[in-house]
């Protein structure tokens, strides 16, 4: 039976104006939570949605995780294709987006399926992309799932994501939006700026970018092992990712 939720949105939510997003309280409204390693905090999704999609339209993320997109699609009244190539992740999904609110009629659709190859779905037929991708390996989602893209370094990586820009492409509607979340990492110590090489991934595969924003990170304080290690070998914390907006010209 699907559960009836009590608090439905954020407590005095503003629309985001500028290119710099902190939200250092998560988010714990509908079935929010942050037990899934990696998922974006429900701002993020909330703040897309409403600024470059509108009621009745159809989202896709096909990186779905834990769902967060999925519930905010539905709550938002937009409908929504949630895909991953991870049993669990879609179990969760499920779970998430069974609960009911007089005014929540987003219809969420739920497959099983790859980024980089959406068939079943039509040419020119999704309103907005909005999806968090993982960052290479950095987190791991499974052990031995072959078309988990979280298994693979970022050489491999980066190469595989160029099939999923193609088909984000080739899935948007034309002057429609596409917002990916890609954090960065280092390498050897030196820092490997993996978001804008995922960024240049996308232009190449046609998108014009719109909005680079900045998203504040707020679990890299530097306490303990991180903080002796940040001065013992002389390197600062990751602690923002880039979101980018991309548009389909």
């Amino acid at each position: 039976m699907a559960k009836k939720i009590k608090k439905w949105e954020p407590e005095d939510f503003e629309l985001e104006m500028t290119t710099h997003w902190s939200f250092p309280k998560r988010g714990d409204w509908a079935t929010h939570d942050a037990k899934w390693r990696g998922n974006w905090s429900p701002y993020i999704p909330r703040n897309i949605l409403l600024r470059y999609s509108k009621k009745g339209d159809m989202v896709l993320d096909q990186f779905a995780g834990g769902g967060t997109t999925l519930v905010e699609a539905k709550l938002l009244n937009r409908n929504c294709i949630g895909i991953d190539v991870n049993d669990v992740a879609l179990e969760r999904c499920r779970e998430k987006i069974d609960f009911v609110h007089e005014g929540a009629e987003g219809e969420i659709f739920i497959r099983k399926g790859d980024a980089r190859s959406l068939d079943f779905i039509p040419d020119d037929s999704i309103d907005l992309v909005c999806t968090h991708p993982p960052y290479a390996n950095i987190i791991t989602y499974s052990e031995d799932i072959p078309e988990d893209l979280s298994l693979l370094k970022i050489k491999e990586f980066l190469e595989e994501m160029k099939q999923v820009a193609r088909e984000s492409y080739r899935v948007l509607k034309k002057d429609k939006f596409c917002a990916i979340l890609m954090g960065d990492t280092r390498q050897k110590g030196h820092m490997y700026p993996l978001g804008f090489k995922v960024m240049e991934i996308f232009e190449e595969a046609g998108f014009k970018l719109k909005e680079i924003i900045i998203k504040e990170q707020h679990n890299c304080r530097a306490t303990g092992y991180w903080k002796t290690n940040s001065v013992k070998y002389n390197f600062l914390l990751i602690a923002h990712e880039h979101l980018f907006i991309f548009r389909k010209p």
